[in-house]
């Protein structure tokens, strides 16, 4: 880190400090407020700076709640939650080639941002309004600059009522300043006047409501008086080239050639974004079966090779006072008449290719595929064969054992209802298979992962849509 500042005699004096860790200036504000930081946290690819900043006001421009004034477009990205005690604001804003004016806000800020390729000067004054009325010229005086080399990536921290301007390095460089995200740590924060307050409080504000431009009176004086550069004091950050060697000039002009370069790349083209939901599944697996399941009695004399329980959970209002019984027998009407097509499509293939081994065959994927049996140990609902059948006294849970025998295999699958307390239903459907021989083993290594993913969740849920669809006929 590098504080040059003007020598008595009117030749700059430059000091020179390293540090093992970001680079870092804290500058006085003035009474009651507290300090300006700048904190160097990292430096980006060479022209990163300018084509992030080009690709991000893209962006920015399309945002429900984009507003380009003061030379600083910006958007709100959070609001405020008044209601849930949160008065924090979150802001993008950019800074382009040509700088914004001086100004100052009533609340505390507190940014992260990522200068252009040709570099960044920060320019704080700590005057205060009595003594801008009192001598505009205070405000030169009270004036402190901070440069951030190109491409970096770092963050600021100023109280409210503290004047700043942001702006290239290099005035004529044709590079922007920065590109930043601005946290508001309390929109109310300051002396707000009545109008911006309740602007804030009705989630209108925007950076430009909630903003001061520098007295004219203090900005005739700048412009009679420019500040000169070697006149100001100033504090260079840098990582890796030390400031004021030949190495950061060759660094410089590199990466200012290649922020034009990426400006003229970016040109091109915009590429859009993209937000990916991943949903919880609707159909869950779960790691054992339900504590009350029938299947937890079935094959138990049997070695078990496989076991798995899935569930499902719907919500089909109170108009459809159905109890789990009747809900049980729509479901497993849904499963014969509304079969998935990749399953009826896999056990078609199936069914082909196990005819001439005399295995068991049948439309309907294995788990449900008894329900065409013709005949059972026990009739559901006067209709469905089954191996067994419990419903509960209160009409909230009823359930069915299936399955059926085969050369290679035999298995067991229960299917459920529950009415949940919350005015869910839950559908559950269980499997058990014990393996008979070498081939029963060999069968169901290599369905199995097919049927825990694709078989057994389509089943259940097409039942389940069928189940619903059932209600309106």
């Amino acid at each position: 880190m590098t504080s040059s500042m003007a020598h008595p005699a009117g030749r700059a004096a430059r000091d020179i400090r390293r540090t093992r860790t970001f680079p870092f200036v804290s500058l006085p504000a003035g009474a009651g407020r507290v300090p300006v930081e700048v904190t160097l946290v990292a430096r980006l690819g060479h022209g990163a700076g300018d084509r992030l900043f080009f690709e991000a006001l893209a962006r920015q421009g399309r945002h429900a709640r984009f507003v380009d004034e003061l030379d600083e477009p910006s958007a709100k990205l959070g609001a405020t939650d008044f209601e849930s005690g949160d008065a924090t604001a979150l802001y993008s804003f950019g800074v382009g080639p040509a700088g914004h004016p001086f100004h100052r806000h009533a609340g505390h800020r507190v940014f992260t941002a990522v200068s252009g390729s040709g570099g960044a000067q920060l320019r704080f004054s700590g005057a205060s309004s009595d003594e801008l009325a009192r001598n505009p010229a205070s405000f030169s005086r009270a004036m402190h600059h901070v440069n951030v080399p190109p491409d970096c990536l770092f963050t600021v921290r100023f109280s409210g009522a503290t004047w700043h301007q942001f702006a290239p390095m290099h005035p004529r460089s044709g590079h922007p300043a920065l590109f930043a995200l601005s946290t508001h740590t309390n929109e109310l924060g300051g002396e707000l006047g009545e109008a911006a307050r309740e602007r804030v409080l009705r989630d209108e504000a925007d950076i430009p409501s909630l903003t001061e431009l520098l007295p004219a009176v203090v900005v005739r004086c700048l412009e009679a008086e420019p500040m000169r550069p070697g006149i100001v004091p100033t504090t260079e950050l840098s990582l890796h080239d030390r400031p004021g060697s030949l190495l950061e000039a060759a660094c410089t002009r590199y990466r200012s050639l290649a922020g034009h370069l990426q400006r003229w790349r970016f040109g091109f083209g915009f590429r859009p974004g993209f937000v990916s939901t991943v949903r919880q599944p609707r159909v869950r697996e779960h790691a054992d079966l339900p504590g009350d399941c029938l299947l937890r009695g079935a094959l138990r004399d049997r070695v078990v090779h496989h076991q798995d329980a899935f569930t499902l959970v719907v919500r089909p209002g109170q108009s459809d006072r159905r109890d789990a019984t009747a809900w049980l027998a729509a479901a497993l009407q849904g499963f014969i008449d509304n079969p998935p097509a990749n399953v009826a499509r896999m056990m078609a293939l199936r069914n082909l290719l196990v005819r001439p081994l005399g295995l068991r065959t049948s439309p309907l994927g294995c788990p449900v595929s008894s329900l065409l049996a013709a005949s059972a140990a026990a009739i559901f609902d006067g209709r469905f064969p089954v191996h067994a059948q419990r419903m509960s006294a209160d009409g909230r849970q009823a359930q069915v054992l299936l399955g059926a025998d085969d050369k290679h295999l035999v298995f067991r699958s229960c299917v459920g209802v529950r009415l949940l307390d919350d005015g869910g239903v839950e559908f559950s459907l269980s499997d058990r298979v014990a393996c008979s021989n070498l081939f029963g083993r060999l069968y169901m290594s290599l369905i199995a992962r097919t049927h825990r993913r694709v078989v057994a969740p389509a089943l259940l849920a097409h039942a389940v849509d069928a189940a619903l669809a059932s209600r309106a006929q």
